[in-house]
């Protein structure tokens, strides 16, 4: 199962993290997978890029199933605005993507005062 976590404070998320792997299908053909995979490494690569924040990445790249990025503290209200959009299309996706495959994917926010 793939396990989501955004954590926020107050409204804004300030990181997400992504662990295991959904075994939905046969390594390369697992569909659930490479649909996270894909939004979460598009999100990173649009807060890099677009936002241009120098996100905190951790991720297992040998062997995958690992990814968290956090946003820094510091950064322009335009970039926090930015990083937000962002954020929160990568969190809608992948509520549609819970709400249609519930056995391979759980999402949990957490909240911080």
């Amino acid at each position: 199962m793939i396990a989501i976590q955004f954590r926020s404070k107050g409204s804004t998320i300030r990181s997400v993290k992504i662990t295991g792997h959904a075994d939905a299908g046969p390594y390369g053909y697992d569909i659930v997978c490479a649909a996270v995979s894909a939004l979460s490494i598009g999100t990173v690569n649009s807060l890099s890029e677009i936002a241009e924040i120098p996100l905190e990445v951790i991720s297992a790249e040998d062997s995958g199933g690992y990814l968290e990025f956090k946003i820094p503290s510091g950064i322009t209200q335009k970039q926090l605005d930015t990083s937000q959009i962002l954020l929160q299309s990568l969190q809608l996706s992948l509520n549609s993507i819970q709400e249609e495959y519930r056995e391979y994917v759980k999402i949990n926010s957490l909240k911080e005062k």
